[in-house]
């Protein structure tokens, strides 16, 4: 008897978690949904500016090669296809309001994390693949009649550039989301479990 009320006053000795403030619980996670929103609209944005200057040279600019076109129409359908995913995200988190259904606003944040992390992996990889093949195929005509010099320093620069973002810039913007998603979820699963 006396170890089970050892144990009790352990358990009793406990630190208890600190009580949300339902405002400023709320006003964090508005804010950073707010963030994550802005940035993707801000890549809708960008992206419809590229693609609008992609469909410009496909469409108006003459080239030689058949091959540079098919390069320009991959780039242009790889963006689109981005542009697509990053408009479904957007819409995704910019549907629902916190204070009308908690529960399910942290059931939609969720699966947004779920979805985003397993789709942004295996479509980053085809993107940058495509968007190298376009590259490519576009460079071909592009740099026809530049020295050897200028041709591998434009395909070295790319791939290198490219390398550098998916080793480097890609998994910290990822791991940076990731972290931001997690901590808004604990704070609303906190806040509902004081009212639970």
């Amino acid at each position: 008897m006396k170890e089970f009320d050892d144990l009790m006053s352990v358990w009793q000795g406990q630190p208890k978690r600190d009580q949300l403030s339902v405002d400023d619980a709320l006003k964090q996670v508005k804010k950073g949904i707010r963030g994550l929103t802005s940035k993707l609209y801000w890549g809708i944005v960008a992206m419809i500016a590229l693609i609008a200057c992609s469909f410009i040279i496909t469409f108006f600019f003459a080239f030689r090669s058949p091959a540079t076109t098919i390069g320009i129409l991959i780039i242009l359908f790889t963006m689109l296809m981005y542009l697509s995913l990053i408009v479904r995200h957007y819409h995704i988190l910019n549907k629902h309001d916190i204070t009308q259904n908690p529960t399910e606003y942290i059931d939609t944040l969720k699966a947004y994390q779920k979805n985003r992390a397993r789709v942004t992996g295996w479509f980053y990889y085809i993107y940058m693949m495509l968007i190298s093949g376009g590259l490519a195929l576009y460079f071909a005509e592009i740099l026809e009649d530049a020295s050897m010099f200028l041709k591998l320093a434009v395909y070295g620069s790319t791939a290198l550039w490219f390398v550098f973002v998916t080793l480097y810039l890609r998994p910290r913007m990822f791991k940076n989301e990731e972290e931001k998603l997690n901590l808004m979820i604990d704070r609303l699963v906190r806040l509902q479990e004081q009212f639970d």
